[in-house]
């Protein structure tokens, strides 16, 4: 987290979307979730990114316990970017009609089609998430 924070939140405006993820982060952590991939055009050198997308590994999830925006698609993401200013999917969940899962499709160019990178972010022993901490 700290390695993102200096590499994207250089201005006011990803700062906010950097505080938002770190607290979507941590409310993941908090329900068992120990990896996420971060996409979008966040992690890109656009200067103002609309947000960021993201996909969470559901292995050891506690869905009773996990917060109902993470599982609320509805209105184009609304409610998830409201709180979070980005947009979360179970990293094994079909995106659309794409035939692949989240993890996969993030990882495809959708405009060459060809592979492209992600970041893990792991959330387990990650000083960065703990209680507090804004970076």
């Amino acid at each position: 987290m700290n390695d993102i924070h200096s590499r994207f939140a250089h201005t006011f405006h990803r700062q906010l979307l950097f505080q938002g993820l770190s607290k979507a982060l941590r409310s993941l952590l908090s329900v068992g979730c120990e990896r996420l991939y971060l996409n979008g055009s966040y992690v890109t050198s656009k200067p103002r990114p609309e947000d960021y997308d993201a996909c969470w590994d559901p292995a050891g999830v506690n869905e009773q316990a996990l917060d109902p925006v993470f599982m609320t698609f509805n209105q184009g993401r609304m409610a998830q970017k409201a709180r979070f200013g980005g947009e979360f999917f179970p990293s094994t969940t079909l995106a659309g009609t794409s035939g692949k899962n989240f993890l996969d499709f993030f990882q495809t160019d959708r405009h060459t089609l060809q592979p492209k990178g992600i970041i893990l972010i792991s959330l387990v022993n990650n000083p960065a998430l703990q209680e507090g901490e804004t970076s």
